[in-house]
């Protein structure tokens, strides 16, 4: 695995950090992360088994994460103005991470791929189908919602009792043990505490930008609810969510509005992607690339 840039990618002309595994010549599929996240929060064993299933994946850090540019300079956002319709604090929208994604399918040329977003990356993978249909071959959404603010948002209460993310590195690194932990399937599954401090660990070193989830976060308000634009898509689509995920609804608003599209419920799974799950889902993803194809 090496990580490679790619300049001028997209309509905004930033830098692009990604990763590439298995061979050219398989359907290549894109892997979009959700908010707060790096494209190494795709863990390595779960990109091996799509591979395993003959599979070209691509990797990458969307803009405001990891070593891709990030919008420091950018207004802080203002949620409750945003709320409220005033979205001026947003430095960008979904449709601007969905041509950022399109610009790096551009860069390797690529005419058009799988797509499989989890949660933001869920949401920016939709709004890639409805913006740009002709590069998507079909569309896996994972634990994400339409952007209906009545129907699956995430549930930030249990959150708001850990206080603030520390700014220091052990102490971001204990704050995310305990968020994920607050987010993850357990009970369902076993809590992989020694993956996480890891993961979060290199993110820290790769990326840290605290305000970065915030201006991600405003993005989506700023784009509004893509349930009308989804129920005109005509893609294959995989729709999977965790039966302990708060936002479920999310997941089932999102089978509901897409023609044709599957919907799998993983009983245990939270907002997460658990290690025994790995499997399922990659044959899942797999099975959506044959019919696709």
């Amino acid at each position: 695995m090496r990580e490679e840039t790619a300049a001028n990618v997209g309509p905004a002309g930033i830098e692009i950090v990604y990763e590439r595994f298995g061979d050219p010549a398989d359907p290549p599929v894109l892997l979009i992360m959700g908010g707060n996240a790096q494209m190494i929060h795709w863990p390595d064993g779960f990109c091996s088994e799509l591979i395993a299933r003959g599979l070209y994946v691509i990797r990458f850090d969307n803009r405001d994460a990891g070593r891709s540019t990030h919008f420091r300079d950018a207004p802080v956002p203002d949620f409750a103005a945003a709320m409220a319709g005033d979205f001026s604090s947003a430095s960008y929208t979904l449709a601007d991470m969905a041509d950022d994604s399109v610009g790096l399918l551009d860069a390797l040329g690529i005419d058009s791929a799988h797509l499989v977003g989890q949660s933001l990356g869920g949401m920016i993978a939709q709004t890639i189908a409805i913006e740009h249909p002709s590069r998507v071959r079909s569309l896996t959404s994972i634990s994400s919602n339409t952007g209906d603010p009545k129907v699956g948002q995430a549930d930030l209460s249990a959150l708001a009792s850990l206080g603030k993310p520390a700014d220091d590195r052990e102490g971001y690194i204990e704050w995310m043990v305990k968020a994920m932990r607050l987010t993850a399937s357990s009970p369902g599954f076993a809590f992989d505490e020694s993956a996480v401090r890891a993961t979060t660990a290199l993110a820290y070193d790769r990326g840290h930008d605290l305000g970065a989830f915030p201006r991600q976060g405003i993005s989506v308000l700023a784009y509004g609810d893509r349930t009308s634009k989804l129920r005109q898509l005509r893609v294959p689509t995989l729709v999977i969510h965790g039966a302990a995920d708060p936002s479920i609804e999310g997941g089932r608003a999102t089978a509901a509005a897409i023609p044709g599209s599957k919907l799998v419920i993983f009983d245990g799974m939270g907002h997460n992607l658990p290690r025994e799950l790995w499997c399922a889902v990659a044959n899942h993803i797999a099975d959506l690339v044959r019919t696709a194809s």
